[in-house]
């Protein structure tokens, strides 16, 4: 698993440094953190942090999630691309369900609870896609913002408990440098001694 991650790492960050792209200033203005190799080598607190951070933004239904959570888990200094994956957690098979779920849930906050909205959000109603479901604009925005605070507050402490519990799989620190051999003296062929 370990080693597929590295591998996808690796093809993921060749093609951004790809030299069609390298030499434009757009470019290098916008990826210049991204670039920073340590975040994209996995470590326990680097992964916690960018896992929350994708977990957060996956909540959202906004366009360019991943590129919202890469640009802040590199400001962070958190791992890329585990913010990005985790966004994916919102996909085209997924995506009404996570709505469907979010708009009932920040219903329930609001008639259970009493968390207070703008009015004029709870008089705005649309439909969702592929659905005939009528959802409630201030339900809806209370229940993906808290959602993506609640996925952003999970994801550090399970991380911390996977890393305890599977060490080498989600190192403590990062690995700065590969584990070289250390080096055997070379055996005296003649006869010593002698």
């Amino acid at each position: 698993m370990k080693r597929r991650y590295l591998w996808m790492v690796r093809r993921a960050y060749r093609a951004m440094r790809h030299p069609s792209l390298r030499h434009r200033p757009w470019w290098k203005a916008l990826t210049r953190t991204i670039f920073e190799r340590r975040l994209w080598k996995p470590c326990r607190d680097t992964v916690a942090g960018g896992l929350s951070i994708g977990l957060f933004f996956g909540m959202m239904p906004i366009p360019f999630q991943s590129v919202i959570a890469a640009v802040i888990a590199a400001r962070a200094k958190m791992n890329i691309p585990f913010a990005i994956v985790s966004t994916w957690i919102t996909n085209p098979l997924t995506v009404v369900p996570i709505w469907l779920f979010q708009e009932s849930f920040g219903s329930w906050l609001r008639h259970s609870l009493g968390f207070p909205m703008p009015n004029f959000l709870e008089k705005v109603h649309f439909n969702v896609p592929i659905t005939d479901a009528d959802m409630n604009a201030a339900s809806f925005i209370l229940g993906f913002m808290i959602t993506g605070i609640i996925g952003a507050l999970i994801a550090f402490p399970l991380t911390h408990l996977f890393s305890a519990i599977l060490p080498h799989h989600l190192p403590r620190l990062p690995q700065l440098h590969r584990n070289k051999r250390p080096s055997v003296p070379a055996r005296d062929s003649g006869n010593s001694g002698k």
